[in-house]
């Protein structure tokens, strides 16, 4: 018996639901480890070094977007899946080996833009020093994830997520509680889970590495000069987005490093929020590539509208949950008192994220299964224009106007891409 729509939906997002919830859970040891010692500038430092790879990382995070869109396609139309990750191996290998090179330049230049006092910014220098040896290891994860999902084999995200996180987490306990490593040892859990994680990855993709009886040439000059192209687009939007969210840290540490810390735990919020989302975005991507990989545009239709009403039901209940559990998350990620108040002071404008960003992360889902990565480019260039434009003139109401802003950013992504994808279906 075939399944529904909804429960195909279900059955792929399930696992990507608990893998993207499990990764910011566990990922709040990295705060909570950091947050509990005796000065907020450990705090204050992992703040910018985590967005220092945030900025840098999801600059590259075309290598799952891309990935997913050509593996579900390539699974709808019923041609050959395991080139399409090969690719993708090869060239987050090659740029991961990149930004370890560059990184004396990259770390300097992002510590300019990201500010801070001199203390917190030579502990972050440290922290970045030492993540930047996992590079190769996390853009190979894009890749090996953004397969998975365009493949419909989701429960693999979420072994290598629970696998990376527990290490990173074991990790930041043995070395910054036991050790007393502070910041280094964070930077090294991190790292050395990169590598545990891709591991893991290749063991549970590696049928899929087999080579079928009539297998694509990698290096095909059209499928590469496709990948490229879409994946340059989707590259210039992600680089948009995390210019936003750069300038939004860079600004909070301009404000002092009480003002960055207590933004680095409220944007752990949004980090939830976007997880939870993206299951049913990531299902999107599957279910949208599927569909457009076959030509079949009644069932591209259905995709969209069925993932569209799970989406509305998570960003309910995300916004039910901050509600209730704000407060009490912010006094487990840290007990300074100065952070903790300056945290509860903003948290009402977190409560807004659940109804101006949600359908961001949707659409996402819908545009990266279908390619549109132009469209994905030219709708987050112009949020990013609104961005600065609302700074510009909520800039006197200093951190408030910087929720401000961030909200509007978010509600601005969803009406842009939505418009976009109103005209596609007319």
């Amino acid at each position: 018996m075939s399944l529904s729509l909804n429960q195909r939906i279900w059955m792929l997002a399930w696992p990507l639901l608990l893998s993207n919830l499990t990764a910011p859970l566990l990922g709040l040891v990295d705060t909570a480890v950091v947050g509990h010692l005796a000065h907020p500038r450990y705090l204050a430092a992992v703040a910018l070094g985590g967005n220092f790879f945030m900025f840098l990382y999801f600059s590259f995070n075309f290598l799952r977007m891309g990935t997913t869109g050509f593996a579900s396609q390539a699974r709808g139309g019923g041609r050959d899946t395991r080139v399409v990750l090969l690719r993708g191996l090869v060239l987050s290998c090659a740029l991961g080996l990149a930004l370890i090179a560059l990184s004396p330049l990259l770390r300097e230049a992002g510590l300019w833009l990201l500010g801070g006092s001199d203390e917190v910014q030579g502990l972050a220098r440290d922290y970045i020093d030492i993540r930047i040896l996992g590079a190769p290891a996390a853009l190979a994860n894009f890749a090996l994830i953004g397969f998975a999902i365009g493949t419909h084999n989701t429960r693999v995200p979420l072994k290598m997520t629970v696998l990376m996180h527990s290490t990173n987490a074991l990790l930041d306990v043995l070395l910054v509680q036991v050790w007393h490593w502070d910041v280094r040892g964070v930077a090294t859990a991190s790292a050395i889970a990169e590598y545990v994680g891709l591991i893991g990855g290749l063991f549970w993709l590696r049928h899929a590495l087999r080579s079928p009886s009539q297998p694509e040439p990698v290096w095909r000059l059209s499928a590469l000069l496709a990948l490229m192209s879409v994946n340059r687009d989707i590259f210039i939007r992600s680089l948009a987005l995390l210019t936003a969210f750069f300038f939004f840290t860079a600004q909070g540490a301009r404000l002092g490093d009480t003002v960055l810390a207590a933004n680095a735990v409220l944007i752990t919020f949004l980090l939830i929020l976007s997880n939870l989302l993206d299951g049913f975005a990531n299902a999107a991507e599957a279910l949208v590539g599927e569909a457009q990989g076959k030509g079949d545009h009644a069932g591209f239709r259905e995709a969209v509208s069925a993932t569209g009403r799970w989406t509305i039901g998570c960003a309910a209940l995300g916004l039910a949950g901050f509600a209730l559990g704000g407060a009490p998350l912010i006094g487990l990620l840290t007990d300074l008192p100065a952070i903790r108040d300056t945290a509860t002071a903003y948290l009402p404008w977190v409560l807004l994220l659940p109804l101006t960003a949600s359908a961001g992360f949707w659409l996402d889902g819908i545009f990266v299964g279908a390619t549109w990565g132009a469209a994905m480019r030219n709708t987050m260039l112009v949020s990013v224009a609104l961005f600065f434009a609302i700074w510009a003139l909520t800039q006197p109401w200093e951190n408030h106007g910087l929720w401000l802003t961030m909200n509007a950013f978010m509600a601005a992504r969803g009406m842009c891409m939505g418009w976009v994808l109103w005209r596609n279906h007319r």
